[in-house]
Parts: C-alpha cells; structure tokens; sequence
C-alpha cells in the first residue's frame, strides 16, 4: 500500500514537471499574439516610419548654400599715391599698408571684385610710371590686392587703353600671374566676353562694359578720347552710347551663352555716367531698365568716382523680377582729395563695399537673399613718418575708429562725416531692396513648402 501510494506520488510530481516544461517551451517559442510586442513588427514600423520621416523631409524646400559677392569702387592710384607706396629702403613699391584695414572684410565675402582703373605696362622700352591723364602703375599694386582678399579685377573702363595695346594686355597678363581672375579686356578678339564662376555651388555669370567716347570710326572704338588701334578692336568690352541696341543684342547674346553654362545669376559691372554727379543721369536710369528687362539681377556701377543712389528696378517684361542697381560705386583708393577738387564735398573721398547675397534652395532655386553696404573712407595721413592712403572701412560696430585705425581726432570726424554722406545717398535703397527680398523669399519659400 505504501509503495502504491509512493508510485501514485511520484506520477504526479513527473506530470507536473512535464507540464512545467511544455509550458516554459511554450511560452519560450511560441509567437506572441500581441502585434504591440511583435520585435518583427516594430522593427518593420520604425523602418517605415523612418522612409516616411525622411520623405517628408526631402520635400521640404530649404536653403542649402550661399555666395556673397562684394564690390568696391574704383582703385585709381594717382602719381601722389602710387609716390607715397614707394620704400626708400628696398626700392620698391608696397601698396599693402593701404589696405590693411579693408582686408579682414574683402576676405570674408565668397569673392571680391575691383575696378582697377589703370593700366600696368611697366618701365620696358623707357616707359615710366604716370598718373592722370594716362595711368600706368607699378605692377606691385596687383600682388597687393590679391594679399588684400580681392578675386576679380575688372578691366574695363575708361583707362584701360591709356598705354595702348601693349598696355591693355600687359596689364592682364601682370593681374594673372598673381592669381586673379579678370573681366572686361581679352588678349584675343574671339574672347569670351563673360566669366561664369563657380561660387559654393552657386554659378555666377559675370559682365563687365565701359562705355565709349567717340562713333566716328564705328570699326574702332575710342576710349577715354584714344582711338584703339585696329589690332585691339575687339578686346575691350565697350559699348556706344549713340548705338544702344548693338550693346543690348550682343549682352543678350551673353546672357543665353552663360545661362548655357549653367549660370543661375546674372550680374553686370558698367563704367557708365558723368564724373562727380550724385544723382545717375537717364542715359544710366535707360540702360539699367534694359539690363532689368534682360533678366540681370545685380548692376554695379563705377566712374562717376562718386557713390550714387542704389535702386530697385522692376522688369516690363516679367513683373515678378526685380533688379538691384547701384549706380556708382565712387573712389576706393585715389588722390582725389577735397583740396584738389572743385566739388567741396568730400564726396570724391568716398567709396563703398558693396555686397549681395544669392541663396541657393534644395530644390535648385536660387535667389537673391540681402544686399549690404559698407562705406570706406580713404584717409591720407602720416604713419611712422611715411605718408599712407588707408582705406577705412566704416563699420559702425567698431567702438572706436580713431584707436582702432590709429588716426586723428579731425580725421575721425572726417571718416564720420563721410559715412553720413554715403549713407544719405544708398540708406533708402538698401532699406527698400532688403525689405523686398525678405518679404519675397519668405512668402515663396512658406508657399512652396505648403504646396508639399
């Protein structure tokens, strides 16, 4: 009896033990019913969850690069000025104390941009340095403003033949061996007269033009009142107040080539306009409605060595562009000093850093974002003894421009006055543009992005 009972115990226990296991397996293997809990299951989600996150993503529309451009006014280094670059000690000419101040912005920006309004044929052949009226510098300038942070010199304007043909090119032939980029002369006739340039993704297609002075040989132009040699026609990028439609043919010719290239931003650099004048005159306001209407969307000018209004011109033939024009750019570095001048206003010591903005969008748009202004002033004063043109740049967020730029007190309130002055001529522009393009690409930007 007792072994019956103990037999009857140990079934039990062995039943259970077996239900025990098949339970555990159970639990251990089976598939959990539950799609909350399902590892697969949360896995396979978050995947999707993940492709849809980052699809909602891509079609969102958003800035993806930038390129900010700057433009200053004229770099017309007077007999006085070039005089004062020179270095008793090495005899040689150093222009890079002129820039010193102006430097740290010019390297900031993506490119920078000169009007260099002189030639550079050296002193080959018993030539010799000159000022006004025919310009010929000693080439050191082109090192130092390469070392200031420029990347483009322009080349066209009213001076760029005052050495003739063998000026004209070794002028360019000087400013490339120093690693710059130029635009507006061409050592051969079939040239292209435009320079598309790759800047942080954003291509930029570039002109600039200099007007002409006189029609009577249409085949050769004359520039600044010297008749080009038959073997230069061709190689300076002019145009004819009296044969307009001839310039807007062969920019419109431009433009179609360098959009073919890929640009997505069309800005043009012009030597237009009447010396000393503070208002533009209606040739300028004429032309830069055409320029709009072709589609440019930034015009700098220069010539007038003094800064004229900024503008925002709207196209006739397409009502949603818009175009920025600054018409004068005035005297970056130069001896046109108040003392020298019949206009007393200082204004001929005035210039601009001239900045804009284009902004390139994930969907491949690109538009003009901002437009800047930074006025400088060219102080001559006395450094160690040696005469220095320094080009002040008149940021207003440096407390103090008399210890920062070790000048004088007259000369500080000189440098105040003629930020007034720049101001007073480009605030209203600048205020007038940047609201525009603000509101603009906001509202495109909301707009497109909701239409995903």
């Amino acid at each position: 009896m007792k072994f019956k009972n103990l037999f009857k115990t140990i079934s039990i226990c062995l039943f259970l033990v077996a239900i025990t296991i098949v339970l555990i397996f159970g639990v251990i293997h089976a598939p959990d019913q539950n799609p909350d809990n399902d590892q697969s299951a949360s896995i396979t989600d978050t995947s999707t969850q993940n492709s849809n996150d980052t699809t909602e993503e891509d079609k969102t529309i958003k800035a993806v690069s930038s390129a900010t451009v700057t433009v200053v006014g004229d770099v017309l280094p007077h007999t006085n000025v070039y005089t004062a670059a020179y270095d008793s000690a090495t005899k040689q000419y150093n222009f890079d104390p002129f820039f010193e101040y102006v430097s740290p912005y010019l390297t900031k920006a993506d490119y920078s941009v000169a009007n260099l309004e002189v030639t550079l044929a050296g002193t080959e052949d018993g030539r010799t340095y000159s000022g006004y009226p025919r310009f010929n510098c000693p080439d050191s300038i082109a090192a130092s403003l390469k070392k200031a942070g420029f990347d483009l010199t322009m080349t066209a304007n009213n001076h760029c033949f005052d050495t003739n043909l063998y000026g004209l090119q070794r002028t360019l032939r000087v400013l490339s061996n120093e690693g710059l980029n130029t635009l507006g002369t061409s050592y051969e006739k079939d040239a292209v007269k435009y320079l598309v340039k790759n800047i942080n993704g954003i291509k930029i297609g570039m002109m600039s033009y200099t007007y002409e002075t006189s029609d009577k040989y249409p085949d050769r132009p004359s520039i600044n009142g010297i008749l080009t040699s038959e073997d230069s026609v061709g190689l300076i990028n002019s145009f004819d107040y009296n044969q307009l439609s001839k310039f807007y043919s062969e920019l419109e010719e431009n433009i179609t080539a360098m959009k073919a290239e890929g640009a997505e931003a069309i800005v043009v650099y012009i030597h237009w306009g009447n010396e000393y004048q503070l208002t533009p005159a209606n040739s300028q306001k004429n032309i830069a409605q055409k320029l709009c209407d072709l589609g440019v969307d930034v015009i700098v000018g220069g010539h007038p060595h003094v800064i004229q209004p900024m503008d925002l011109l709207e196209s006739t033939v397409d009502p949603d562009h818009k175009t920025v024009c600054l018409y004068s750019t005035g005297n970056f570095l130069s001896n046109q000093r108040i003392q020298h001048m019949s206009l007393k206003t200082g204004h001929t010591e005035d210039g601009i850093m001239f900045s804009f903005t284009f902004t390139k969008y994930s969907d491949g748009t690109v538009m003009l974002q901002s437009t800047s202004a930074l006025p400088t002033w060219v102080c001559l004063h006395t450094v160690n003894g040696k005469t220095v043109y320094s080009i002040l740049p008149l940021d207003k967020s440096v407390e103090d421009w008399k210890t920062a730029y070790n000048i004088s007190t007259e000369n500080a309130a000189n440098a105040a006055a003629s930020y007034e002055r720049t101001m007073a001529l480009v605030g209203s522009g600048l205020t007038e543009t940047n609201t525009y393009f603000q509101e603009k690409n906001t509202t495109w930007l909301n707009t497109v992005n909701s239409e995903n």
